[in-house]
């Protein structure tokens, strides 16, 4: 029997946390990702494209490690139907180079099968805050 969605996804956060906090193994994140993840990120942004794959989301995951040296969710919405799960997030990211603090909103659309994460497409509030924060 395959994990739900929700129960998927909030494994996935808590290995994702741990990986980005703790130095965790990348394979414990890996191991809630179907071997086909693709992972969306707006052309704009510095992270920006699809990224494929294991390691393409590893790749994905240094490149926003470059930009963004903290990340705090201050409140998260789930709303779950079938295979899929929208998640809205109220957070704070802070960029690396600059140390500004973005205070934003994010919606995400992710897919699943077979019980792993099959897509990420984030939509941002608005990417040109992002960029902003991110600017010298």
């Amino acid at each position: 029997m395959t994990a739900d969605p929700m129960t998927t996804l909030h494994a996935f956060y808590l290995a994702e946390a741990e990986y980005l906090t703790e130095g965790a193994e990348f394979e414990r994140m890996a191991a809630h990702l179907a071997p086909d993840i693709v992972m969306h990120q707006a052309p704009s942004l510095p992270y920006g494209g699809e990224w494929h794959g294991h390691e393409g989301f590893r790749r994905f995951i240094a490149a926003m490690g470059e930009s963004w040296d903290g990340l705090w969710f201050d409140e998260q919405q789930f709303l779950s139907a079938d295979d899929r799960v929208v998640v809205h997030t109220r957070g704070r990211l802070r960029a690396r180079r600059t140390g500004r603090t973005l205070n934003t909103s994010l919606l995400q659309w992710i897919s699943f099968r077979d019980g792993l994460i099959t897509e990420f497409r984030p939509y941002y509030l608005d990417t040109a805050a992002v960029l902003a924060a991110l600017a010298d």
